[in-house]
């Protein structure tokens, strides 16, 4: 009985050390990775903005003289004519002052009248002088002083002509201050903005305070998006790019967009200097619907490249990592400390394939070096890619985890 338990506790060390010799023999488990196989795709890179919706041209009418604001003829949305009647400020005071200027200027009409006329006489009484003088019949001081009245008519009438000419100017600004109690439309357009109401009273400004405004005038017949892009995304932005523009008060719809204007300074913003650097963008919309308002909320891709059948792996796949240096090699000044590339499943092992990129699509990037295609890269999760060593050995999960793959370069 006894020898038949020590042949029973001998198969169970023989079985035990098998056992431990097998797992010994296969390794450390393999880690559960997703993976995917490279191909080519057509890759669609875009720069991603939000901003509001403007008129290409619009028009802020503010106050040039104040005053009450006496008939205000239209409302916010009235579709209005270049040249139509406004709104009107009280024109009393300029009128008065027109008046004013206008009886003061006929009475020094009339001053220049006389003027002219004791001219006239001087003249004649100087000629008949002359005549007397030269028959020796008048003296030498009343000639003198039939010379000295000739002159100073003249001069009379040459100050009473200035007069009438400032007088004129001053009857001009009059009139001109009159004219600007009523204001129009400088343009075609519809009132977009009303910030004054009948029998408030209109400022105008003074130094750094600006005056009243009155109306916005927008002409909506040309739509523009006004975006604000970041300034690691403005290199990309150019002139004539397409757009896909999004309006908030438009669901599910597109319209097509072009870039017509790229900022060149940053945009000023108050408040913290830590505040992220963004550019003005302006994308014209082409077909915008009827009805369209400024200041609506808008989101564009803007489309800054194309790259057709070109060989992607998904932004998760890539890695970033300390390059490695050959024993004995020294960085030189400037010298990169990073590379990018992907970890390969290669026979069970993951082994990392540095890669150059090029164009950024929405979910993936181009490898233009380090891929052929064909290839089956580890593309997630992120704590894997981001813990893994070349030559770990890998083996693809039956189902993806949840949450395990973030878009982006793990490191």
């Amino acid at each position: 009985m006894r020898k038949r338990w020590w042949w029973v506790l001998a198969g169970v060390v023989v079985l035990g050390g098998a056992v431990t010799f097998a797992v010994l023999q296969r390794g450390p488990r393999p880690t559960q990775v997703q993976m995917t196989k490279i191909g080519k795709e057509d890759l669609q890179a875009k720069v991603s903005a939000n901003g509001n919706i403007q008129a290409q041209k619009k028009v802020d009418i503010s106050a040039t003289i104040p005053g009450q604001i006496t008939h205000l003829a239209v409302e916010e949305g009235d579709v209005v004519t270049k040249g139509e009647f406004l709104l009107e400020i009280d024109p009393v005071n300029a009128r008065a002052a027109a008046r004013s200027s206008e009886a003061g200027m006929n009475a020094l009409l009339q001053d220049v009248e006389a003027a002219r006329a004791s001219l006239a006489q001087a003249r004649f009484d100087f000629e008949r002088a002359e005549e007397n003088f030269r028959a020796r019949i008048l003296s030498a001081a009343d000639h003198e002083r039939a010379r000295t009245a000739l002159a100073t008519a003249e001069a009379t009438v040459q100050a009473a002509e200035r007069r009438v000419e400032q007088a004129r100017a001053t009857l001009e600004g009059a009139r001109n201050n009159l004219a600007k109690t009523v204001v129009r439309a400088p343009m075609d357009g519809i009132v977009t903005a009303r910030r004054v109401e009948e029998g408030e009273v209109a400022v105008i400004g003074v130094q750094n305070s600006p005056g009243t405004v009155l109306l916005t005038i927008s002409d909506m017949s040309v739509v523009e998006a006004e975006m604000e892009v970041d300034e690691t995304s403005i290199p990309s932005v150019q002139v004539a790019q397409k757009a896909r523009v999004r309006v908030d008060a438009y669901p599910n719809k597109t319209f097509d967009g072009v870039v017509t204007e790229v900022g060149s300074s940053p945009i000023l913003q108050a408040g913290s200097v830590e505040q992220a650097i963004k550019f003005k963008v302006k994308i014209q919309i082409k077909n915008p619907p009827a009805g369209i308002k400024p200041g609506l909320s808008v989101q564009a891709d803007i489309l800054t490249g194309f790259r057709a059948k070109a060989i992607a792996v998904p932004l998760q796949a890539l890695v970033v990592r300390d390059a490695e240096r050959k024993p004995g090699e020294t960085p030189g000044p400037g010298a990169a400390r990073d590379e990018e590339g992907v970890y390969v499943a290669d026979k069970g092992k993951a082994r990392f394939q540095p890669v150059r990129t090029g164009l950024i699509g929405e979910m993936s990037i181009e490898v233009v070096e380090g891929l052929q295609g064909g290839e089956t890269v580890v593309s997630g999760p992120f704590r894997a890619l981001r813990e893994m060593k070349p030559g770990d050995a890998v083996a693809e999960e039956k189902e993806p985890a949840g949450g395990g793959a973030t878009t982006g370069a793990a490191r």
